[in-house]
């Protein structure tokens, strides 16, 4: 191995959520899968595209498992590790479970990278699982052309209180937790033009977890719930909406953007994902006209360990603010409703 290590970011062709397949190809990859035998006890399984598996245990505990992983966003490998472990970790808040523990998954080019690199990754990793209060148990490495990261994650919650994307009803506000611009601030960075403040809000947004969905599931009103990531706001949005059969508003100007995501997306800062994001939504997505193209970008950004997407009653929606702005997530906002009408979603300007 060289003594000058590659960074990270350079032994990949994609990173974070932006490594996702476009939804419409998954959609059509996922058609042909055969489908298994119905299972009493399997609460919630493929058919919503929902973000996680759960299996009910008993009367009294269901078990969350999900998986994620991806290539490097950024060339810290402590951040990396750091980054993935959230991301996979939040799939298991927004179904309002409380982790329990954690497998790795490893896949890194060992001929290129040294071990004490690869060791930075899982200590970034195992640091975010040990905020969570869960350990890393286990897991699988492999040696790949790539370097990838993510875990299995592993929770519980009562049955009654799982949380789905398909629970939204008609009336119901739209509150998202995390501002919106990962992909952006991450497409600049891999062409060297993120400045310090916008490298801290990636950092920060991507590595805080989705602590408050476990709370969630214990509150009146809360109807329905999702994390937003690679599809972007729009993508996750309009799973929600087909999965409640209903029509998602969005409101374009309401979400909070990370510093210095608009003023790269004004400059045509955007990622591969955002246009494949944008084409793959069939549309069933429906835009003002008077929306700027630059904010249409944010709107299908990938967003890697983005925020929780709340459909919630509109005389809790209050109480559901109050909730995650105590938590620390100062950039919640109400981003739209939910309302009657077919499965789909459509953005407003300056509402």
């Amino acid at each position: 191995m060289s003594d000058i290590e590659p960074r990270l970011t350079s032994l990949a062709h994609g990173g974070g959520c932006g490594c996702k397949i476009a939804p419409d190809v998954l959609q059509s990859i996922l058609a042909s899968t055969p489908r298994t035998a119905a299972f009493a006890d399997l609460m919630v399984g493929t058919e919503t595209s929902d973000d996680a598996a759960v299996w009910r245990l008993n009367d009294q505990q269901a078990l969350v498992a999900t998986t994620d992983f991806f290539m490097p966003m950024v060339d810290d490998p402590f951040d990396f590790g750091r980054i993935a472990a959230a991301n996979a970790l939040s799939d298991v808040y927004a179904m309002g479970a409380t982790p329990i523990f954690a497998l790795a998954i490893v896949g890194m080019p060992v001929g290129k990278l040294s071990p004490q690199t690869i060791g930075r990754v899982l200590e970034g990793g195992a640091s975010v699982c040990a905020e969570a209060g869960v350990p890393v148990a286990g897991g699988h490495s492999i040696d790949s052309l790539e370097p990838i990261y993510g875990l299995v994650a592993l929770g519980l919650t009562h049955p009654d209180r799982v949380l789905t994307n398909r629970g939204a009803r008609a009336g119901d506000a739209l509150i998202l937790t995390k501002g919106l611009g990962v992909g952006v601030l991450s497409a600049a960075y891999k062409q060297g033009r993120l400045e310090a403040g916008g490298y801290e809000a990636l950092i920060g947004s991507t590595t805080r977890l989705n602590t408050p969905g476990p709370k969630l599931a214990a509150m009146d009103g809360v109807h329905a719930v999702t994390d937003v990531t690679g599809f972007g706001l729009l993508g996750h949005a309009l799973e929600m909406a087909r999965g409640a059969g209903l029509t998602v508003e969005i409101d374009a100007d309401a979400p909070v953007l990370l510093d210095g995501a608009p003023a790269l997306a004004k400059a045509g800062v955007r990622t591969g994902a955002s246009v494949r994001n944008w084409a793959a939504y069939g549309g069933a997505v429906t835009l003002d006209a008077e929306l700027p193209e630059w904010r249409r970008d944010l709107l299908t950004d990938p967003q890697t360990s983005g925020g929780l997407l709340i459909a919630v009653a509109p005389e809790a929606a209050e109480a559901v603010m109050a909730l995650v702005q105590d938590l620390g997530f100062a950039s919640a906002r109400r981003v739209g409703r939910v309302r009657e009408g077919e499965p789909a979603v459509i953005v407003k300007a300056g509402a």
